[in-house]
């Protein structure tokens, strides 16, 4: 039950629900020209409904503008031109240039709609609906910032904080799938991980955009000082992953040449100590917020270095592996990443 109750669309349902009833029984009640056009409150107050407060404002802000916009250049056109195809062709077309205002947002879509409304609704009774129009939205939109800002204001930081732990989760899998590559007979039963590296891309944005949610329904929300939580700290964390999913992504196609591209080769020679730096980082990035995050970090440091040791004694007999050069390099651009967000900045030289 309580999952079902803290599902956001069930609270952003009965929120609208609430909203709209409210703004219905208060435009009702508001005399003049008004008073004809009540429905047009509810209507407001579905409009101002956005998942976050300040969504909720900016929206209602920006659907006003438009209505006023398009109200407006009805008036302009009605000083003149009555009712006619060409009448409306020239409202209709005037309407969407207005439209691509910038800053309008959700709003440009009313500018023709409410032009029109105005034109053909309103009619001879044009004054009288332009100003019930645009009081009753106004109001409603009132109600739904009001119901939004009282009612279960929405917070989404668990679902960064998901969304971030989700990724982590996806690089630390990929890694050792990539592991479990090197070591099985070539070519690997498994190659699901080769056509991963766009997959990991997509993740990446969408914990952006989750991040960004996170901070955008913190504005102007009662609620935010209760639950304390570190933006600014999701945002370094977000950073961290987007530069490990660049260097994975980088070895994932590294990887998928050599194994299936025939022109890059690994030594054998090289195989276990390049397959335990990798499960070393792996299992870094998957505890990164654990206990053991420094021990595992610096036991991934101590298998770079084998694997760099000797990748230096294979170069000194021969000429060195390209491939295992670019992993060992991603490796330890991902192992510097790590012990900068555990330690803070530090001498780039260590």
């Amino acid at each position: 039950m309580r999952a079902v109750l803290g599902w956001p669309r069930l609270q952003l349902a009965f929120k609208a629900a609430l909203a709209a009833g409210l703004a219905w029984t208060l435009a009702l009640g508001i005399p003049g020209a008004a008073n004809e056009y009540p429905y047009y409150a509810p209507v407001g107050a579905l409009l101002s409904l956005y998942p976050t407060v300040a969504g909720s404002v900016k929206t209602a802000a920006q659907t006003l503008a438009g209505l006023m916009l398009g109200v407006g250049l009805a008036w302009l056109l009605m000083l003149w031109a009555e009712p006619s195809a060409l009448s409306v062709g020239l409202l209709v077309c005037l309407g969407v240039l207005l439209a691509g205002l910038p800053r309008l947002g959700t709003g440009k879509d009313w500018v023709p709609t409410a032009a029109l409304f105005v034109l053909l609704v309103g009619g001879p009774d044009a004054g009288d609906y332009s100003t019930g129009y645009l009081i009753q939205t106004a109001v409603g939109a009132a109600v739904g910032i009001t119901v939004n800002f009282l009612v279960f204001p929405p917070l989404h930081f668990n679902a960064a904080a998901t969304e971030l732990e989700r990724l982590r989760q996806d690089l630390a899998d990929q890694l050792d799938q990539m592991t479990a590559a090197l070591v099985e007979p070539w070519p690997p039963e498994h190659r699901d991980w080769s056509g991963r590296s766009e997959d990991l891309a997509l993740v990446a944005s969408e914990v952006r955009r989750a991040a960004q949610h996170a901070a955008q329904s913190g504005k102007g929300n009662p609620p935010r000082h209760l639950h304390p939580h570190d933006l600014d700290g999701d945002y370094r964390r977000l950073r961290l992953l987007e530069h490990i999913v660049f260097h994975v992504r980088d070895m994932t196609e590294v990887l998928s040449a050599v194994v299936w591209g025939g022109h890059l080769r690994i030594p054998p020679s090289l195989v276990d100590p390049l397959a335990d730096a990798m499960a070393a980082v792996s299992a870094a990035v998957r505890g990164l917020d654990g206990d053991d995050a420094q021990q595992q970090l610096a036991e991934a440091a101590d298998k770079h270095r084998e694997l760099m040791r000797e990748l230096d004694r294979l170069a000194s007999v021969e000429n060195p592996a390209a491939a295992v050069g670019s992993l060992a390099v991603s490796l330890g651009r991902i192992l510097a990443s790590l012990a900068g967000s555990t330690r803070g900045a530090g001498d780039g030289r260590e």
